[in-house]
């Protein structure tokens, strides 16, 4: 009996331990975090989950952010250029709602830089074209399938190429060792007697060397009168760039030039009178192919240019890129930067022009120039003042003159629509870092950027020409009127210098 009273009383007892209110709970078990990590300790080498477990089926992974380097080219056309600007278009403001719209940048860093590490090697200007641009910062590279994603985001003008893994403290700016830039100048434009100012043409008649005008820049002049520089672009269906014509902007022609190419086109306008009457021997229109040309020299009919780039051209041009070679203050190529600012002296490793290359017809001249950085407008300007002493507007000796730091001159601009960056190398970062991360390099793109280069660029720069004959008209503002600098010297020029 009291053995089984005892029985009882245990019983009773642990039953009311057991639901005791101040008995501690088994604790629930603690859900796992979704990671933030932005991977500090450099290639994020741990789990691409937070979670080792299992995945249910109403769970989703949850990435880390990989610090990479991507790899891709655009056409600059209808852009801004590269960086990134308030109220405009870029490329970078592009890349940018690409990389969030992919899933590569949360909500909370759209539009924030900084947030992701965000750096570029190279900004490019307006309407200024690359081939093997890069940029670097920490993106959500998981799920597989980040570049289609981009790409898929992106315009077709647009290509990412791929990417690849980087060091934490790796910056696409900082650790890019040079760049290389390639500028396409037509062969026309390095013929001195081609495309000249009305001054130049009316001095040269009843000589050996008479020059003519040309009447496809007269009726171009008579269209965009003052206005050079800036054009609107749509896509077509295709996907390929289709020109709209020229709009104002603040890159307008000389006043000088503008009243040259009014006079041209009176000219113009008075010889096709004559010739739907009849077009004597005093003043008839000769033409060479789809060019038309018209001269005053009487009984003999202006005779078109036949200049070549041979190997005599090609040793004289390259003689005059070569002066750029070194290191020099380059305060005359750029605007905003003073002869005494640091940042205006800069190392060009090379300057060459010994390729060319023939595209829809136009025969171009690719200038190659390697540096280590560059200045706005430096290499438009350095290609500017080349190819007007190639046209025997200013002597050899102005390059090194105007690369003095107590020397200021005006130097013309050539036309953005030629240059293209090229290529930006990591020689160093490549280095040091070969035996534990890929190279960061265009050469498993190679194929790719060459067709992009060649469908995208190569096609708009020749098409442009075809159309709007920029080059053309800007060859004719390369005269004394609107660059009186470039006689500064008094040096005699001829023609085999």
């Amino acid at each position: 009996m009291e053995s089984s009273l005892n029985l009882a009383i245990s019983i009773s007892v642990a039953s009311n331990i057991e639901h005791s209110p101040s008995s501690p709970q088994e604790p629930e078990p603690k859900k796992t975090k979704m990671s933030t990590a932005t991977d500090e300790d450099g290639d994020g080498d741990g789990p691409t989950t937070a979670s080792t477990e299992p995945l249910t089926s109403d769970q989703k992974p949850r990435y880390k952010r990989r610090k990479i380097a991507i790899l891709f080219a655009y056409c600059g056309v209808g852009y801004q250029g590269m960086q990134k600007n308030p109220g405009a278009k870029t490329i970078e403001g592009e890349l940018e709602e690409a990389l969030y719209h992919s899933g590569a940048v949360p909500e909370r860093d759209r539009g924030n830089p900084k947030g992701f590490d965000f750096a570029r090697s190279a900004r490019t200007d307006k309407g200024v074209s690359a081939v093997g641009q890069v940029v670097s910062g920490r993106f959500y590279i998981d799920p597989p399938g980040l570049v289609q994603r981009l790409n898929s985001n992106l315009p077709l003008q647009i290509r990412i190429f791929g990417f690849k893994r980087v060091t934490g403290a790796f910056s696409a700016k900082k650790f890019c060792d040079k760049r290389r830039y390639v500028y396409l100048i037509p062969v026309f434009a390095l013929d001195p007697s081609a495309h000249r100012d009305r001054e130049s043409v009316l001095a040269s008649v009843g000589s050996d060397t008479q020059l003519v005008k040309c009447h496809e820049c007269s009726e171009r002049g008579r269209k965009v009168i003052g206005l050079m520089g800036k054009r609107n672009f749509d896509l077509d269906d295709s996907g390929l760039l289709v020109g709209c014509g020229i709009s104002s902007n603040g890159n307008a022609l000389l006043q000088s030039e503008i009243e040259d190419l009014t006079a041209v086109c009176c000219e113009t306008t008075c010889s096709e009178s004559l010739k739907e009457d009849s077009v004597s021997d005093k003043n008839r229109i000769a033409i060479e192919g789809d060019s038309k040309f018209y001269s005053n020299e009487k009984e003999q009919p202006a005779k078109a240019s036949v200049f070549c780039y041979g190997e005599k051209e090609k040793e004289r041009f390259n003689r005059i890129l070569k002066i750029y070679e070194g290191t020099h203050n380059f305060h005359n190529f750029t605007t905003r930067i003073k002869a005494g600012d640091p940042s205006a002296n800069r190392f060009i490793i090379s300057f060459d022009a010994n390729t060319t290359v023939s595209v829809d017809g136009i025969e171009f001249v690719k200038c190659e120039v390697v540096g280590q950085s560059f200045m706005l407008h430096q290499i438009r300007k350095m290609v500017g003042l080349a190819v007007a002493i190639m046209r025997n507007c200013a002597p050899e000796s102005l390059i090194e003159k105007a690369l003095q730091k107590d020397f200021s001159i005006n130097v013309p601009t050539a036309p953005e629509v030629g240059l293209y960056l090229d290529e930006c190398f990591f020689t160093s970062y490549n280095q040091r870092w070969k035996d534990t991360h890929e190279e960061i390099s265009m050469k498993a793109y190679a194929e790719e950027a060459e067709d992009f280069k060649l469908k995208h660029i190569y096609s708009h720069i020749a098409s442009t020409e075809h159309k709007e004959g920029i080059v053309a008209l800007w060859l004719h503002s390369l005269n004394h009127r609107n660059y009186p600098d470039l006689h500064i010297l008094n040096d005699t020029v001829t023609a085999d210098a």
